[in-house]
């Protein structure tokens, strides 16, 4: 007689984290409206009924309707196309700034955590200067410094959220430095740099990916912010949510619909990274294992 095998209790950590996910309500809500704005910014040029950068003085200010479903601008350009046009730029700068950071981060998290000593003193100090200043006025600072561009945008968001990944890293790594399986590596010869890769890292990327996703939503909103101040990309006729807003800003009495519009795609984009995010620490977290 056959005996069949038991199953087995678990499928793995990321089988078993996906498939929470996957039952997790809000981080479906929050994968849907992530995928909208990608979905819509992937495929502007098809979906776009005009071009935002080309407007006509004759369709000046026009309110929402079947021919511009957003509306037009001073400019009489489309403002529907333009949100859409810039979500390429927000999520394609957010997301980008976001993982040079996360890069950065891990990279100074790892030496300070793994070495330890002097060194691990000497990055740290450097990083609690840097979280003393606000994210979004060091932004500033280095937009300001290096000048507008979009490359200039992503090295002063991603260098903003470096300091807060290397912090985190750097926890991680030490909790794991007095646990069983990495004294036991030690004890049989493997080397700092060993341990370090193959057992320390491995085990600390889980609060890594969650806090990435998480930055996700303040990045997009920085990213705007910058915009909002003047200081984004430096061409006025390209679509940017953030420069959008400060064109609208003049005409909040008249026609409050230019600034609801690209305001309501900052806003739901964020919601929408921070609903998968939430779900992502939750499906993540051991103890909520089922």
């Amino acid at each position: 007689m056959l005996v069949r095998a038991a199953p087995r209790a678990s499928r793995g950590l990321w089988r078993d984290a996906f498939r929470r996910l996957l039952r997790n309500g809000p981080a479906i809500v929050g994968l849907v409206l992530i995928a909208i704005f990608v979905v819509g910014a992937v495929f502007a040029p098809i979906i776009a009924p005009y071009d935002p950068t080309v407007g006509n003085l004759m369709n000046s200010m026009k309110p929402p309707s079947l021919a511009h479903l957003m509306g037009t601008d001073l400019l009489g350009r489309d403002e529907f196309s333009r949100v859409l046009y810039g979500a390429r730029i927000s999520l394609t700068v957010g997301v980008v700034a976001v993982m040079c950071g996360l890069a950065f981060g891990m990279v100074v998290g790892a030496v300070a955590g793994g070495a330890g000593g002097v060194l691990d003193a000497v990055l740290m100090r450097v990083i609690d200067i840097l979280l003393a200043v606000p994210g979004i006025l060091l932004a500033i600072a280095i937009v300001a410094w290096l000048g507008h561009g979009e490359v200039q945008i992503i090295v002063a968001v991603g260098v903003s959220y470096a300091p807060i990944f290397a912090r985190l890293l750097r926890g991680s790594l030490l909790a794991l430095r007095e646990t069983d399986f990495v004294l036991a590596a030690r004890s049989m010869g493997a080397s700092t740099p060993r341990i370090l890769m193959r057992h320390m890292l491995p085990n600390a990327l889980t609060p890594m990916i969650v806090q990435a996703t998480l930055a996700l939503a303040t990045a997009i909103i920085d990213v705007a912010g910058l915009g909002f101040l003047g200081l984004g990309p430096g061409d006025p006729r390209i679509a940017e949510w953030g420069e959008m807003l400060t064109d609208a800003s003049r005409f909040l009495q008249n026609a409050p619909y230019l600034i609801f519009f690209p305001g309501a795609a900052i806003t739901i984009s964020a919601i929408g990274f921070n609903l998968l995010g939430d779900g992502l620490r939750e499906s993540l977290d051991p103890r909520l294992k089922r």
